[in-house]
């Protein structure tokens, strides 16, 4: 059975805590030089706290449903292949994007209960996460999980323009749960979603989605 992810505990995600403190020190021995300036370090030690939260969500029990990995708006669905990177040997799946500016939370969560795989990454461009050839040009790290039937589905974050930094929570070979916390990108970025070719979209191009709860598509039955 997949283990729940340690990290749940934590209101705002020990990733940022090191920047907050970073901003405040700066902010805190400029306030000796000029005052006015130092409320801007303080404004962005707030702004950094408030960006790395880390908020308990309620992932749905619903049978076979593919739930969204990331905060923000779905910015295409189309037919794609996954990236070549991991090797699947498998025709065009259904690809759903969600894109997440920097109001977003940025936790990503896996969107079915299943097996890591492989975890794989590759160093790109940082275009702006929305453009189509994000998908394709920009750095990525893909996620490829198995359910208990040996459906295979592929998560991608792929960094922005501004974010510069992807990082994963999980190992190879683990399970996670659906809705499980598994990495976060820091700032604005993307998360593509593979999907069998035969799965029910649930969403359109627009609307906003919410990580481990939205349900995005339902796998065919018997999948």
């Amino acid at each position: 059975m997949p283990k729940k992810n340690s990290n749940t505990k934590y209101y705002i995600h020990p990733e940022g805590w090191k920047f907050a403190i970073i901003f405040f020190v700066i902010s805190y021995l400029i306030s000796f030089l000029y005052m006015p300036a130092s409320f801007l370090g303080y404004i962005l030690t707030v702004f950094t706290l408030w960006f790395f939260r880390n908020p308990k969500r309620n992932t749905p029990n619903i049978t076979n449903s593919i739930i969204s990995s990331a905060d923000g708006k779905v910015c295409l669905i189309d037919k794609a292949y996954p990236p070549e990177e991991i090797g699947m040997n498998v025709n065009e799946m259904l690809r759903i994007c969600v894109f997440m500016n920097v109001f977003n939370v940025h936790i990503n969560r896996s969107p079915i209960a299943g097996k890591i795989n492989k975890i794989v990454y590759k160093k790109g461009h940082f275009f702006n996460a929305s453009l189509d050839k994000a998908s394709e040009k920009n750095e990525r790290s893909s996620l490829v999980l198995t359910n208990e039937k040996g459906v295979e589905i592929v998560v991608v974050q792929i960094a922005g323009l501004i974010a510069r930094r992807i990082l994963s929570f999980v190992t190879a070979n683990k399970g996670l749960d659906q809705g499980e916390r598994y990495g976060l990108i820091r700032f604005g970025s993307r998360v593509d979603i593979y999907l069998p070719i035969d799965s029910k979209i649930n969403c359109n191009v627009g609307d906003k989605v919410v990580a481990g709860e939205s349900v995005l598509a339902t796998l065919a039955e018997g999948l």
